[in-house]
């Protein structure tokens, strides 16, 4: 049968066109998976329940999930990636450069990352929340945030939309990492860390004891998988393993196993149609 697949692709193709035995462009994602039998993904490896590298070398969480059934449907096993870490700093540029395949790392949708990637998906939909310590009660929204030490990590739009849109007197304050900035909030060094409210639930799921989600969602964040600009083909090959995640299953199944610990309500699947 893939020998059938292969001969009509060549012929659909034709002999002075370079292509892939799917008929996907030369410099696809599809193309390279196929013909390599391997993938660079980019990953975040800090993100507990969304994609997180443990102690004993193991990569685990939604994200990691849904690039391995990504890179499965592409026909690529998964020893066969390559995990890379990436940052919100450098994700476009680890797309640009080459020096991942795609980005599947909490990776929102918006039109001026579109100047430079495109996007498969969304695979998920999510909103900026909060994270504060438990014994707080004067935070109960971004508009409590004047004159508060807000922090956030470079290069991520969540604290500059608090500071533009709700509280133009908060005080912004960057670190690296998000687990930086949890340790901060955990030292009273800052009073509240922004990001995805997902990604504040794993963290919040850590600290119990002592943290806390406000749970007052005031954006709409839809998670793309990142590819190179143009990649018209690799975006169609992605949104469709997209679907059949979501239609097997498997989706839903990876949420309640990592997402579903912390408590964070789980949302219904999004409808794919990045184009």
């Amino acid at each position: 049968m893939r020998l059938a697949r292969t001969a009509l692709a060549v012929l659909l193709c034709g002999a002075s066109v370079a292509c892939s035995a799917s008929g996907a462009a030369p410099d696809s994602v599809v193309t390279r998976a196929e013909e390599h039998g391997t993938l660079t993904i980019g990953i975040r490896f800090d993100q507990p329940g969304l994609s997180e590298r443990t102690v004993d070398g193991r990569f685990l969480g939604f994200d990691v999930d849904v690039a391995t059934h990504v890179a499965a449907q592409l026909g690529v096993d998964a020893e066969d990636i390559t995990w890379r870490e990436t940052t919100p700093s450098r994700r476009e540029t680890d797309i640009t450069s080459g020096a991942v395949d795609l980005v599947v790392a909490t990776y929102s949708i918006t039109d001026r990352r579109k100047q430079q990637v495109a996007f498969a998906g969304p695979y998920f939909s999510t909103g900026q929340d909060l994270l504060v310590r438990l014994s707080t009660t004067g935070i109960t929204g971004p508009e409590s945030l004047n004159g508060r030490k807000l922090c956030a990590v470079p290069n991520s739009t969540s604290a500059l939309q608090v500071k533009e849109r709700f509280a133009q007197a908060v005080r912004l304050v960057e670190y690296p990492r998000y687990p930086d900035c949890v340790t901060a909030l955990l030292a009273g060094q800052v009073d509240a860390v922004t990001t995805d409210g997902v990604i504040l639930a794993g963290y919040a799921a850590q600290h119990p004891e002592l943290l806390r989600v406000v749970g007052q969602p005031f954006s709409v964040e839809r998670y793309g998988i990142g590819l190179r600009k143009g990649d018209t083909d690799g975006q169609a090959a992605i949104n469709d393993a997209i679907r059949k995640m979501i239609s097997s299953g498997a989706w839903r199944e990876s949420l309640e196993r990592n997402i579903g610990p912390s408590g964070y309500p789980l949302p219904a699947p999004p409808e794919v149609s990045e184009r």
